[in-house]
């Protein structure tokens, strides 16, 4: 069984810092690439960050500079460091595994349930 499981998520003030963790099983994780995505609470997806097999990153223009993202093939897990978090940063962050084309990734193989990010002013 596939499985991509988000943690790290919560509420904090803005200028704080969450680390989250997407944990994958049930398939070759080194093999994928993997990204985050985010969902507002007004419902906008939005592409955070994507992280290639070949360790290139890339960031969304509302994030770069503030957050960084990594993984960890041995331990079949990718990270979305945030610093410098805001208040717009507030929404649902979504792992996914699947293959980047330019930035962005033109097919999702695997979603995880996602994990919950509030950010107050």
């Amino acid at each position: 069984e596939v499985r991509l499981v988000e943690s790290g998520g919560g509420s904090v003030q803005a200028g704080g810092s969450l680390i989250l963790s997407c944990r994958a099983s049930g398939f070759i994780f080194g093999e994928l690439d993997m990204a985050w995505y985010r969902q507002s609470p007004e419902n906008r997806c939005e592409l955070v960050s994507t992280i290639r097999k070949n360790g290139r990153t890339d960031f969304a223009d509302s994030v770069q500079g503030r957050f960084a993202i990594s993984r960890d093939n041995d331990k079949n897990t990718a990270y979305l460091q945030m610093n410098g978090l805001k208040p717009e940063d507030t929404g649902m962050y979504y792992c996914a595994a699947g293959v980047c084309q330019g930035w962005k990734m033109s097919k999702v193989d695997y979603w995880g349930q996602g994990t919950q990010v509030s950010v107050s002013s």
